[in-house]
């Protein structure tokens, strides 16, 4: 039986209780007191609360007795217990010697273990002084275990400086009360990973803005191939918003649940992409981190992995990605154990493939794992009427994000928006009104402004979707266009034109492809595909 006692602040006022309850041979299993009540647990159960009452009403000092269900400390405790029990994550308590005291998971079958036997983990490297982390084993599922450890403030760390080197240890070793770990599947942190790399509202297809039959098109084949569980290959220019269509495909599919990862495979060297993408173990080569780390493959179990950029990643890789995707079976670096991954890949590239696979620059027998199914994004010289929708969207976007108000768009501006051919398609529209918007200030844009924002963004300020052609440099009556044998020839014929006429101007692939807007990755294999020294 529990009881709640309203007393008035005196001195000896809990004796006078326990004396009465005394009296009356009534046992105490537990006693709290706060200021102006005191709760006492009696083990009997069949007492008369009436009676009681009576009684300790007339100790001096007693204003009110109330029957309660738990004390202050056990309704505490059990508001916490439902608390861990409604967290996902596997939480346990562990005490000095390393012996678990309780758990939130399996209905407590852990308690009474040994951590190190339990996690693989020395109780050593728990004894630290700040939070760790450490891949742990549990359950034959791989687990990221934070482990915070738990010190008195009694320790002295000036005292312990003073002291010999046996000495610092042994008062660590009394300081040390125990310590909490926390297990998130590696799942859950992928899926933290993919909310860290998605913006808000980033996914949905009503995203994807247009109203050409390019994009009607393109939004039908994304709710088709979405409930498709097979490889997509997305292809178009640089710009067209490949990622984006990426992402709707995936919220779309029964995967949409799963983390979303993307990697850019031209922005990493080989070494570091092969890591991220099958990830390593302890001490697999210099500079690994000594509890390994967990690939994006791993990471993504049961979601989506897309591969930008897949045309740029080197031949070893590419061999590694067709073994991968023969039955996703893959091993960590340094590994002996593999492991299989239950994921969607997507992979996107601008480049031409049937030109890199006839160079020998990319695999035919990875293509064509890859481009199960295929998505060709239009490009935006080719979206009759979506730029209008598209330049009106980024112009509010931008507004908000500088906090001016949204400037008009003039018909004339509009008709030379249209006019321009966008060689970098989306990505550049919007580089173009974000622009435009901290230049016109709250005044209407004219064509005259546009003209002068993309003179200087573009390499071809003046040029028309039908000057195209001539922007380059190089007339069309220049060439003899009948003895061009096929589409691949003219464009590698094209590319050496350009590259030997720029390479002397800039002699870095970095600023050659920062002048052409590509990755300095492809500038490389283009220099050496040409023989260009």
């Amino acid at each position: 039986m529990r009881f709640e006692i309203q007393v008035l602040d005196q001195v000896g006022i809990s004796e006078k209780i326990l004396r009465e309850l005394s009296t009356l041979g009534l046992n105490i299993v537990a006693m709290e007191v706060a200021s102006g009540l005191i709760y006492l647990h009696l083990s009997s159960t069949d007492i008369n609360f009436e009676e009681l009452k009576t009684q300790l009403l007339k100790v001096s000092g007693v204003k009110a007795i109330n029957a309660i269900d738990l004390l202050p400390t056990e309704s505490r405790e059990q508001h916490l217990k439902a608390l861990l029990r409604r967290i996902p994550d596997p939480i346990f308590d562990i005490d000095s010697s390393g012996t678990i005291l309780s758990c939130n998971y399996a209905a407590h079958i852990y308690v009474g273990q040994h951590v190190e036997k339990l996690f693989n983990i020395p109780l050593e490297n728990i004894k630290q002084r700040k939070t760790i982390n450490v891949e742990v084993n549990f359950e034959d599922k791989s687990y990221l275990a934070e482990m915070t450890p738990l010190w008195s403030m009694g320790d002295s760390h000036h005292s312990e400086v003073r002291e010999s080197h046996g000495r610092i240890k042994n008062s660590l070793e009394r300081g040390f009360n125990g310590a909490v770990v926390i297990l998130t599947s590696l799942n859950r942190v992928g899926q933290q990973l993919s909310q860290f790399q998605r913006n808000e509202g980033e996914g949905r297809l009503e995203n994807i803005l247009g109203s050409s039959e390019g994009i009607i098109a393109l939004k039908q084949q994304i709710h088709k191939f979405s409930v498709l569980d097979l490889p997509i290959l997305i292809s178009g220019e640089t710009g067209t918003g490949k990622e984006l269509v990426a992402r709707a495909i995936h919220s779309l599919s029964h995967r949409s649940d799963g983390p979303f990862l993307a990697i850019n495979c031209a922005s990493l060297p080989e070494q570091l992409l092969e890591s991220e993408l099958f990830g390593y173990v302890a001490g697999a080569f210099t500079g690994a981190s000594s509890q390994g780390k967990p690939g994006l493959f791993e990471l993504a179990q049961g979601g989506t992995v897309f591969l930008d950029e897949v045309a740029e990643m080197s031949v070893y890789l590419q061999a590694k990605l067709l073994r991968f995707l023969q039955d996703y079976s893959f091993r960590r670096l340094g590994a002996t154990k593999e492991s299989v991954a239950n994921v969607r890949i997507i992979s996107a590239s601008h480049q031409p493939f049937e030109t890199l696979m006839k160079s020998g620059n990319f695999r035919e027998d990875l293509f064509y794992r890859l481009n199960v199914l295929s998505v060709q994004l239009p490009a935006l010289r080719e979206r009759e009427g979506d730029i209008d929708i598209l330049s009106r969207h980024f112009l509010k976007t931008a507004a908000e994000q500088v906090n001016l108000p949204e400037p008009k768009l003039s018909q004339t501006a509009y008709e030379r928006l249209a006019q321009y051919p966008w060689p970098g398609n989306i990505r550049q529209l919007q580089n173009v009104m974000f622009r435009l918007v901290a230049l016109s200030g709250v005044g209407e844009i004219t064509a005259s402004t546009i003209e002068n924002v993309m003179g200087e963004l573009s390499a071809y300020p003046q040029a028309s979707r039908h000057q195209l052609k001539d922007s380059y440099g190089s007339q069309g009556n220049d060439c003899d266009w009948d003895k061009v044998d096929s589409w691949q020839q003219a464009q590698k014929d094209f590319e050496l034109k350009l590259l030997s006429a720029l390479w002397p101007q800039y002699k870095s692939t970095r600023k050659l492809a920062q002048r052409l807007q590509v990755s300095h990755n492809k500038i490389a294999m283009k220099l050496r595909e040409h023989g260009i020294s």
